[in-house]
């Protein structure tokens, strides 16, 4: 159970990156008062909370409405998420993290930023969706619990993070904030790899 806490907290921190959110938050939100920083900080956060905590609840079910094996998800969620990792490792942005063109004109017409896109996909995107239904599917109702327990430590730190993004920006700045990505990116490839490598091998099992 150690194991199994300590790799879900990593992998969620990973793929959430709440150090990684602070830029980001940062320049959504230039110009915006404090009240109005915090109050998006709050909103999108919780959004991506309900969304993820969804998944980790019947995430389970659904991969068993649709038919879907676990060793299947586990191969392809492992792959999704090493794709997540290459973006982070050669700031190539990829459909995993990037938005569209379409996206970034959305956006010029919508204000509030905690919807879209902080709640999804920045807090809740594929690659967090990804790695709640692999630390869920086929467990039991105390490892199911604890992942949601996991998810919540990670979802606050989250929350600072976003609330501190000034701070955070003046402490690593731009290049340190881009070294820290690359390092998780290498360690989060690992972890994806080790998914596929479970998949495959639970299928021929």
């Amino acid at each position: 159970m150690v194991d199994f806490v300590f790799n879900s907290f990593v992998t969620l921190m990973v793929v959430v990156d709440p150090l990684g959110l602070a830029p980001i938050f940062a320049a959504l939100t230039q110009g915006y008062s404090e009240k109005r920083k915090r109050e998006a900080a709050i909103r999108g956060t919780a959004l991506g909370a309900a969304i993820l905590l969804v998944f980790a609840l019947v995430g389970d079910g659904l991969l068993g409405a649709l038919s879907i094996g676990l060793p299947a998800f586990r191969t392809a969620g492992g792959i999704l998420l090493f794709l997540l990792a290459l973006d982070m490792i050669f700031g190539r942005p990829t459909g995993l993290r990037s938005r569209t063109v379409r996206d970034q004109e959305e956006d010029e017409y919508n204000q509030d930023i905690s919807v879209f896109p902080l709640a999804i996909p920045l807090v809740a995107g594929p690659g967090a969706i990804t790695t709640v239904l692999l630390y869920t599917g086929g467990g039991s109702i105390g490892q199911i619990a604890v992942l949601v327990s996991v998810l919540l430590v990670v979802l606050l730190l989250t929350l600072a993070s976003l609330l501190l993004a000034p701070r955070i920006m003046r402490l690593f700045g731009e290049t340190g904030a881009n070294v820290l990505s690359r390092v998780l990116g290498v360690l989060l490839a690992a972890l994806a790899v080790q998914f596929a490598i479970d998949g495959i091998q639970s299928s021929f099992a």
